[in-house]
Formats: structure tokens, C-alpha cells, sequence
């Protein structure tokens, strides 16, 4: 028996045609979808009818990238020298926040994140978290968060060589130790991974370690590469190459492996992603944030690498991060042709899915995937909502704030902007709390 059928809605469906039907109807059944199409009879009645007329219906966002702790460092009033490029905003602010968070605080970040992404449409996130002094233990207080809040979410430790090699083991066999809880107790919403910070925060000894155990488990790599210009310069003077050529060079590139940026890479350097089968996440926004250059994202998506979109612990709005997608690539090359409205929405669903080895189960509606799925009511559309328009709708018209319902495995978590899986005061509250303290440490603010 039909669950849930929702009926009526403009269903964006971003299929391998891109089929965008009006007046189509989902039907979900234990968790998947069922059938997609016009007209949709079932046999008996649904358990939950939604009626989506005038609404757009389309598959929930997924962030290929994100820092959930970000969240807690949000308005932070810093009491620092302000920083003049990408490695002293490193040092100068995250590094300190890192070294400052605490598992509490992972935790608190955590269901904040969750209840803005539920609240904006993201449905699967793919998360590091970097805190030195809070290891051990902590992949559980995220994925605790994560369950509570009812979506998925992939999530690692970043390892990191930067103050001692221990360190770096330590957070490798944080990422391992979660990887096997989740296959032994078979996790459904919350994966694990394995996280590098940075080529030039880690040796060579720790990389292959990571590609050796993320073999053995089956399970993705992920690493920030050449985000800043410190990237490439410390692997040119140290190694003589630069960032992708060592990583290749080193063994660690391959179809499951998520390169997080790729802003400061040539040509060369495409084409080893290319013909590695490497995947790139953008993030159009955190790297306007740090100044740190433009992706060259056009260049990727004709070349067939594949692209996801992600906030890096930034804006968690997904559909600012598409419309900065949208936009950015046309004022860097001056081209007003470059990316358009449907591969920008294909990066923040079907190709960011792909990203992590899941488009066969997420990423768009058809038959036989995980019902996750979202309605956008658009609080105000100047002009027509067609088929024809809806993608341009979604670029230019859509925000976060018009997402009215929210579905994960066909459960509703949020149903006309009310969250149902989380006491959203209450979210509010513990984070405000835990960001109170973390900027007291940080010399922000005063008790």
C-alpha cells in the first residue's frame, strides 16, 4: 500500500532525461519511491495525501561539503588582526576554533546545522569536523545529532599532521573506529568516511594510509585541495609538483575520492582528475568568504568531471549556494553563457550524489530510489511557474525560507515550515549556549 502520494506538483525530477512534469503525482511506499508520473492510480488509499498544486516538487539538496561546527563561529565578533590571505585566516581563525571546540560542542553545532539544512531543503550532507582536543568519540555526538534530526548525513574526522603525526593517526583511527559501528549496526541515515585536511597539513606516510583503509572499507576519501595558493607553493618547493600531481603520485586519487575546491589547479591538473575518476565539491561561497580565486567549474563539467555543490561550513542555504554557482562563473569569465540554470541545479542534487557513489539511490525522483524529496512553495514568483521556467525559478526566484515540506526516506521531518523531528527553540538555545562559551575562549566576547 501507497504511504504517502503527493499529487498535483510541478515535479522536477532530474532524471536522466531532466524531465520536468506538470501536474505529476510521487507515490512513496516503505521509505522509496514507487512511481512517478501524471495521473498516478493506486489501488487503495494512501495513508498521507499532499497536495502540491502550484508548488514545485524535486528532489531534497545535498551538500557535497560542509563544516557543521561552522555554525557556532557564525557573527563571531574576533578580536584579531584581520587576515590577508587564506593561511592566516587558517591560523588566525580556524585553527584557534578547532583547538577551542569541544564534543558538546560538536554536538550543538551539529543539530543547528541539521535543523538549517532541514529548514532549507538539504537532506544529505557530507560533513568534516577538525577539533585536536576532541577526538576521540565525537563521529558519535555528530551522528547522534544527525539521527535526532531525521536526514543523512555522511560525516569524518579530519586528520591532520599539522602540531604531530600522533594526531594524525589518531583522527585516521577515529574515522575507522565509526566506519565500523556504523557497519555493525547498520546505520541507515549516517555513513562514515575518511577526511584528510590538506595535502600540506599531512605526509605522505599518513595519505597512504587513509587510500589503504579506505580500500579495505569500501568507503570515500575527501580532502581540501588547492583551495588556497599555500597549497600548490608548499608542494611545489617541498615536493616539486603540484597538489593533484602529488596526490596522484602518492596513490591516493580514484573514483572514490572527493577533492574539496580544486580553486588553484591547471590544466595538467584536470586531466588528472579526469582520467583518475576523482570528484570535485565547489564551493562557490566560502572561496568569494576567503578571497581565494574561482573555481574553474565550467572547465570540469565540460571535461565530464563530476561536480557537487557544498557551503564549507559557510551559508547553509542550498539555494543561495546554487544561485552563487549560477552567478560567479559568469562575471569570472566575463560569459554570461556559462552555467546554466539545470547544471546548476544538477550540482547540488543527481551529480552531487554521484559524488559519494549513492546516484543510484539519491539525487533525483525515480522508481525505486529513497524518497527524499522536498516541496517549494516560492513566496513570490513575479512571472509564470512552468515547466519551461521552473529551473530559472529555482536560480532566481526560490530561497531556503520557501521550502514547505520536507521528506527523508518518506518520512515527513518538516510539514508547512514546522519541523517535526526537533524542538527548534530548544536546538537554538543549546547552540547559543555552546557558542557563548567557545568565543569566551576565543577572546571574542566577555563573560
Amino acid at each position: 500500500m501507497v504511504d504517502l502520494l503527493i499529487k498535483n506538483g510541478l515535479v522536477v525530477t532530474m532524471d536522466k532525461d531532466r524531465r520536468i512534469l506538470k501536474d505529476g503525482s510521487i507515490a512513496i511506499e516503505n521509505g522509496r519511491i514507487t512511481a512517478v508520473g501524471r495521473g498516478i492510480k493506486v489501488k487503495e488509499k494512501p495513508e498521507e495525501v499532499i497536495d502540491a498544486k502550484g508548488k514545485i516538487v524535486m528532489p531534497g539538496l545535498i551538500c557535497s561539503h560542509t563544516h557543521l561546527y561552522g555554525m557556532l563561529l557564525r557573527g563571531a565578533p574576533l578580536r584579531i588582526e584581520p587576515p590577508t590571505d587564506f593561511s592566516q585566516i587558517l591560523q588566525r581563525v580556524w585553527w584557534p576554533m578547532d583547538e577551542a571546540m569541544t564534543r558538546d560542542d560538536a554536538h550543538a553545532s551539529a543539530l543547528i546545522a541539521c535543523l538549517e539544512f532541514i529548514k532549507t531543503g538539504t537532506t544529505l550532507f557530507a560533513d568534516t569536523y577538525s577539533g585536536p582536543n576532541s577526538i576521540i568519540g565525537v563521529l558519535d555526538k555528530i551522528a547522534d545529532a544527525v539521527d535526532k534530526s531525521g536526514i543523512r548525513g555522511i560525516v569524518a574526522f579530519e586528520a591532520t599532521e599539522r602540531r604531530t603525526h600522533a594526531e594524525g593517526a589518531k583522527g585516521v583511527r577515529e574515522n575507522e573506529r565509526f566506519i565500523k559501528k556504523v557497519e555493525k549496526e547498520r546505520m541507515r541515515r549516517v555513513r562514515g568516511m575518511f577526511s584528510i585536511h590538506a595535502s600540506f597539513t599531512v605526509s605522505d606516510e599518513l595519505i597512504r594510509y587513509v587510500r589503504d583503509l579506505a580500500s579495505r572499507y569500501k568507503v570515500p576519501i575527501t580532502i581540501h585541495a588547492s583551495e588556497g595558493l599555500i597549497d600548490p607553493l608548499h608542494n611545489c618547493e617541498r615536493y616539486g609538483k603540484r597538489t593533484v600531481e602529488r596526490l596522484r603520485d602518492v596513490g591516493l586519487l580514484g573514483p572514490d575520492v572527493v577533492l574539496a575546491h580544486c580553486v588553484n589547479v591547471n590544466d595538467d591538473e584536470l586531466e588528472i582528475i579526469k582520467s583518475t575518476g576523482a570528484k570535485v565539491a565547489h564551493n562557490p561561497m566560502s572561496n568569494m568568504l576567503n578571497a581565494v580565486g574561482v573555481a574553474p567549474v565550467p572547465e570540469m563539467l565540460k571535461m565530464g568531471i563530476q561536480v557537487g555543490l557544498g557551503n564549507d561550513g559557510y551559508i547553509f542555504d542550498g539555494f543561495e549556494n546554487i544561485r552563487a554557482a549560477f552567478l560567479l562563473h559568469k562575471v569570472a569569465l566575463r560569459d554570461p553563457r556559462v552555467i546554466s540554470p539545470m547544471e546548476a541545479l544538477e550540482i547540488a542534487t543527481i551529480r552531487g550524489a554521484g559524488l559519494y557513489g549513492l546516484g543510484n539511490e539519491l539525487g533525483s525522483l525515480e522508481p525505486r530510489k529513497l524518497a527524499d524529496v522536498i516541496i517549494v512553495n516560492p513566496s513570490i514568483a513575479p512571472t509564470p511557474l512552468r515547466p519551461e521556467s521552473v529551473a530559472g525559478h529555482i536560480v532566481s526566484t526560490v530561497d531556503g525560507d520557501d521550502v514547505e515540506t520536507v521528506i527523508v526516506g518518506g518520512n515527513v521531518v518538516m510539514r508547512n515550515r514546522k519541523v517535526l523531528t526537533m524542538d527548534e527553540c530548544e536546538v537554538v538555545k543549546t547552540s547559543r549556549r555552546s557558542s557563548e562559551k567557545l568565543w569566551v575562549k576565543l577572546g571574542a566576547i566577555r563573560r
